[in-house]
């Protein structure tokens, strides 16, 4: 995934952390496999591969992302697309060097080739349909995924007690030894003065999207270009890492539409512009409690 990962937990009796983290690296090597945009054996390179008109069988965690991901593209109308690899690799945020700013004829080319919208999927066989020329790109929510993926990996092997993060998104379960539950500030981008936020991963997960961080960026994927609007950071907090850093990509993105269908929906997030702080009133309430 192009990051790193850390995790601390309170072990249980018996508890051997070697095997412990041998297993947490099996089970990530397994999700890049699946789902890495720059591995070109990963499934998700060989989906991006099929002919027109393939049904492409899919892994069950392959599966379940696509699946929640189009819900929230559908959600978001879009500020939140699994189906634009090809405009991130134009941009040059894919595993091949580019010429930014792309060509805008180039960038248009790109758009009528992408977008979540062309996607077929059947969830009773578990495949996905490749409409020709479609380049899934999972970036914006895999690593969430993982995240989780990791958390209920140590779940079943009796360790409720943990703080997961990989590449600064991270799942608090249970509580640290001293019986306080997992506190971390919330991501604050260089040059934003705000009032940090510190809160409590008890049962929760927290996700940060913005352009100043390694591998992100603000394109908007209905239109190609970078996302008007001055948005600087998101941070989401959900039960989910995974649902958590969709959404985050989504609001980083998606202007007022996408806050009100965030605020509809209970996401607790915090959005800071240039010029202003935004606390959704999901979010607001858990730091009032």
């Amino acid at each position: 995934m192009g990051t790193t990962w850390s995790v601390r937990f309170v072990a249980p009796p018996r508890c051997d952390p070697v095997t412990v983290r041998a297993a947490i690296l099996a089970r990530l090597e397994d999700i890049v496999a699946e789902m890495s945009h720059w591995e070109p054996d990963s499934h998700l390179s060989r989906f991006n591969r099929a002919a027109a008109g393939a049904w492409v069988s899919l892994p069950p965690d392959f599966a379940h992302v696509v699946a929640r991901g189009l819900d929230i593209a559908a959600t978001t109308d879009g500020a939140f697309d699994p189906a634009v690899g090809r405009l991130i690799d134009l941009w040059g945020f894919g595993p091949v060097a580019a010429i930014v700013p792309p060509d805008p004829v180039a960038i248009d080319l790109a758009i009528r080739a992408s977008g979540w919208r062309q996607l077929r999927y059947d969830p009773a066989a578990r495949r996905l349909r490749q409409p020709g020329g479609l380049s899934l790109d999972l970036s914006g929510i895999a690593k969430g995924f993982a995240v989780d993926a990791v958390a209920d990996l140590l779940m079943q092997s009796d360790i409720r007690h943990a703080l997961v993060e990989i590449g600064g998104e991270l799942t608090g379960r249970g509580v640290r030894p001293d019986g306080e539950p997992w506190w971390v500030d919330l991501e604050l981008p260089p040059g934003v003065e705000v009032r940090p936020l510190r809160v409590a991963l008890h049962g929760l997960a927290v996700a940060t999207s913005g352009n100043y961080r390694r591998g992100d960026h603000n394109l908007d994927p209905r239109t190609g270009r970078p996302a008007a609007g001055g948005v600087r950071s998101v941070s989401v907090l959900h039960p989910s890492a995974m649902i958590a850093d969709a959404w985050a990509t989504a609001l980083t993105v998606g202007g007022r539409p996408a806050v009100a269908a965030a605020e509809a929906l209970g996401i607790a997030a915090r959005i800071l512009a240039d010029d202003r702080e935004l606390v959704t009133p999901a979010l607001a309430a858990m730091l009032e409690d």
